[in-house]
């Protein structure tokens, strides 16, 4: 994919504390992995123990002047510092290293700018990239302080720094604007799915867990999928048939990760109401990564953010071509599908998981007879198009009798058709089916 960036990649230096209760390995790797996925070249390491953040530059004074000697002697062009830092530590440890520093929500931010595609990801990216910078306007350059002059210009006015923040509010807030904007749109889109009867699926997880791999291997989609951080941000979405002719939408939405800037959960905001909007969340965990018990924990808790910690889940355990397991369903204690094994990258296992998908939505479904005379014919179209029929005979005056298997939400679709009419329902039960393939 390509990033609209120069060829000569800048050398970065990778810089991270040792705080109690943390994964210094893990969260050095992960920090290498932002990075490159950035485009950077990661030149080294610089780490450091203590039990607090410094209050002016986050490191410490003997850690900050460690990390300029290195700075210096390799000749690198930005520290990326594996933290939050406030915009005083941030302009404090670039006078004392001497080059640029970046922390983790500006890493991220740069990586989510390369990978926006849509004009949605677009205006969300740049909303979040400006509120970030609002309070970073200074960054050391001391010509924005200095007053405008000029012919026409002098006498009261506003320093170039006030301006520059002035513009920034103006934008952020004509970004405000064209989100919502998109984001009726994007309701209305919602409410048109919602008016017909096809559940929603999602798939959820840890950035780079394979959910874009698995997405194309269950739609043909051709999504862009590859070995980096965040690789696709827009949401995809492909309707898809499963066993018993159940039709969903199944959706590919943006990868989480530990740490996710509050500002980025708050832009992609419209984007991640489809996730909370889903009838069901298919979990994808990286079966491969020791790490995956942590990476499930922070999903959880940006779905607990979202509002989307209710909705009903199957963990999806991929790259299990790697760990040697076979592909496999299992259950919980009341009988229902947890959790099914899988390689989406050899396509091992998808069958069992759309299976399952199948079987979760013919949980407490209907089933219902219905008597049709002849000259309801466009409504016995409508049927099969959207509805599982499980049985039709043919009746003697050329109508037919339909037994049909649907939500309670098909249900009420149904009756709500103008061809409808209510005496032509001559069943409706409510018993829950049995499970496929028990």
């Amino acid at each position: 994919m390509p990033t609209g960036r120069a060829d000569v990649r800048e050398r970065v230096l990778l810089v991270q504390l040792h705080f109690p209760g943390v994964d210094l390995d893990a969260e050095l790797e992960e920090l290498r992995l932002l990075a490159v996925s950035a485009g950077g070249e990661v030149c080294g390491q610089l780490t450091g123990r203590r039990e607090r953040p410094d209050v002016a530059t986050f490191l410490g004074k003997g850690k900050a002047e460690e990390l300029r000697d290195r700075v210096a002697h390799d000749q690198i062009d930005i520290a990326i510092v594996n933290h939050e830092l406030s915009p005083t530590q941030e302009r404090n440890l670039e006078k004392v290293v001497g080059c640029r520093v970046l922390d983790r929500t500006g890493l991220i931010l740069d990586i989510f700018a390369q990978r926006a595609r849509s004009h949605e990801g677009k205006l969300q990216v740049e909303l979040a990239q400006l509120e970030h910078l609002s309070t970073r306007l200074v960054r050391g350059w001391t010509h924005l302080e200095r007053q405008r002059g000029g012919i026409g210009l002098r006498g009261p006015g506003e320093t170039q720094l006030e301006t520059d923040r002035r513009l920034i509010r103006d934008r952020i807030k004509k970004l405000n604007e064209r989100l919502n904007q998109v984001r009726a749109q994007r309701g209305s889109r919602r409410k048109a799915r919602h008016k017909i009867p096809i559940p929603t699926v999602s798939l959820v997880g840890y950035t780079n867990a394979g959910k874009s791999t698995l997405f194309n291997q269950m739609t043909g989609a051709g999504v862009y999928a590859a070995d980096k951080l965040f690789a696709t941000l827009d949401p995809t979405m492909r309707r898809l048939t499963l066993p018993g002719n159940t039709e969903v939408i199944l959706a590919d939405t943006v990868g989480f990760i530990r740490h996710l800037p509050h500002q980025l959960v708050e832009a992609f905001k419209s984007t991640l109401e489809e996730v909370a909007e889903a009838d069901l969340l298919l979990h994808v965990v990286d079966g491969a990564n020791p790490d995956r018990l942590e990476q499930i924990e922070q999903v959880e808790g940006v779905l607990e953010e979202i509002g989307a910690a209710s909705i009903p889940q199957i963990t999806v355990l991929n790259k299990i071509d790697l760990t040697g397991e076979a592909p496999r369903i299992e259950r919980d204690g009341r009988g229902a599908v947890a959790r099914v094994s899988l390689s989406a990258r050899q396509g091992a296992g998808l069958d069992l998981l759309t299976t399952s998908i199948a079987e979760h939505f013919r949980q407490s479904r209907l089933v219902c007879a219905l008597q049709l005379p002849p000259q309801a014919g466009r409504l016995r179209a409508l049927i099969y198009e959207h509805l599982h029929v499980v049985q039709e005979l043919v009746t003697d005056v050329g109508g037919w009798r339909l037994e049909i298997e649907l939500s309670s939400p098909d249900f009420a679709w149904l009756q709500s058709l103008p061809d409808f009419q209510p005496e032509w329902l001559e069943r409706e039960d409510h018993r829950v089916l049995a499970r496929t393939g028990s």
